[in-house]
């Protein structure tokens, strides 16, 4: 028996990984703006850089305690990294 609802709902699968793309697209927008590298990045937030190769392909999520580390390294405000982007 599934102990996740995460395990048995597959609308809810997709919404997370949905978010986390969002959130790796909205990381990875900041740092390139920035001029900033993976290594660069990963040196100042803590985040190894392998970590953050996954999350910026939404391949995997983060500990928000993460979260707030990159955007203290990005210099942004941490809803610039969660909120839904205007895009094109």
């Amino acid at each position: 028996m599934p102990t996740r609802p995460s395990q048995n709902d597959p609308e809810r699968v997709a919404q997370w990984e949905r978010l986390r793309q969002m959130v790796g697209q909205n990381i990875r927008e900041s740092r390139i703006r920035q001029g900033m590298s993976q290594e660069t990045l990963a040196l100042l937030s803590g985040v190894t850089r392998n970590v953050l190769i996954d999350v910026e392909h939404g391949r995997r999520g983060l500990l928000y305690e993460r979260i707030y580390d990159l955007a203290n390294a990005l210099q942004v405000p941490i809803d610039q990294l969660l909120q839904e982007q205007r895009r094109g």
